[in-house]
């Protein structure tokens, strides 16, 4: 945490680790330049999984919705962890590599909970007889997002990083520094990666890519800005334990083999709720004058409490505010009118599609 108090970071304690919030430049221009050009965010706190074994994808397939069967080699998904009533436990990305492991990375609020979770499943089955094993990673993880990241990761790397689509994953030195591996994915809504770096290089690999002129360092504030126009959820705010993936609207990491089977876990509870519909779901909302925050509730036209935000902040991108929040499912289509209740004042806004900022992630030539 040396390093980021000398390049200007404001700190903050973040799932036990010191995390850098903000640079010299304001949230504002950290979120553009992201956009524009290139940010390097500090994502070290996340755990990172092996899962080895010949019975590591029916391993992991017992604890989440996916389907990692059916991945090409070092191909990933994004997936979640549920439990027995059906709550979302964390997100998560499983990539199936090549090396004879799945990598897995969740989240860092959810490193303790999830690593008692997958090393009690893994008692179970190592009782069973069934071959797969666990490794915690010590590697650090940092994100390099925005349009410039191939421009200036291409140079550090031996391979063509046009070949390394969106969800694809490949170990590689990176700037000379070996053991890396890189996932192109992130948390941004634009092309990006993330890199899994020996936690001794890291301080090398960073200033390395903070060399190039189009990378600059960007903290929490701008992450949760940039996710926020992305439509991606924010684990404990946005999709938690009391949350269902389909009232969560994420009903698509659900793969159809996995519906079919009801073969993970909650799914006597999920999987029926994908036709019969919820009684609330997860939208994004519009909204113009003061901004929306967790907890603002969401009123119908005629002033009835049906929801609540869930995030929201100012777009720097749209120039209005954006949110999401879980509404009664009447109230669930795009264009419907509503209000968010701010300081007391009722304030109009509208269902909107998500992403609110269009995604450009890397799909190939």
């Amino acid at each position: 945490s040396l390093k980021h108090k000398a390049q200007g970071g404001k700190m903050v304690e973040f799932a036990g680790w010191s995390m850098p919030v903000q640079y010299k430049d304001s949230h504002i221009n950290s979120h553009m330049h992201t956009r524009q050009h290139c940010s390097i965010f500090d994502v070290s706190h996340m755990l990172q999984t092996k899962v080895y074994g010949r019975d590591r994808v029916k391993f992991i397939e017992s604890l989440i919705v996916g389907d990692i069967a059916e991945l090409k080699d070092n191909q990933g998904t994004l997936s979640l962890f549920t439990n027995t009533k059906g709550g979302i436990m964390d997100d998560l990305i499983v990539t199936k590599t090549d090396q004879g492991y799945l990598y897995v990375v969740s989240n860092a609020g959810c490193a303790d909970k999830d690593s008692a979770h997958m090393q009690a499943r893994l008692q179970e089955f190592k009782a069973a007889g069934h071959d797969v094993d666990l490794e915690f990673m010590d590697e650090s993880l940092i994100a390099l997002q925005g349009p410039s990241m191939a421009q200036v990761l291409q140079k550090g790397v031996g391979d063509d990083l046009r070949k390394l689509t969106f969800m694809t994953s490949v170990l590689t030195p990176v700037f000379g520094i070996q053991g890396c591996r890189v996932t192109r994915c992130g948390y941004t809504g634009e092309d990006g990666v993330e890199i899994s770096v020996p936690s001794g290089d890291i301080v090398s690999l960073t200033e390395k890519l903070l060399a190039d002129s189009e990378v600059k360092l960007a903290g929490l504030g701008a992450r949760d800005s940039l996710r926020l126009e992305a439509g991606l959820c924010l684990y404990g705010n946005d999709i938690d334990e009391t949350t269902t993936p389909v009232e969560a609207s994420l009903v698509w990491t659900i793969g159809k083999r996995r519906r079919q089977a009801r073969d993970f876990p909650g799914a006597d509870i999920i999987v029926p709720q994908i036709k019969a519909k919820t009684q609330r779901k997860r939208v994004g909302l519009i909204s113009t004058g003061p901004p929306v925050r967790q907890h603002t509730p969401i009123l119908s036209s005629d002033g009835r409490v049906i929801g609540e935000v869930t995030s929201g902040c100012p777009s720097p991108c749209l120039k209005q505010n954006v949110a999401m929040g879980y509404v009664e499912a009447a109230f669930s289509k795009v264009g419907t009118s509503m209000q968010v209740e701010v300081r007391k004042k009722e304030v109009p806004a509208v269902v909107s599609k998500m992403p609110f900022v269009p995604t450009k992630y890397y799909m190939g030539q």
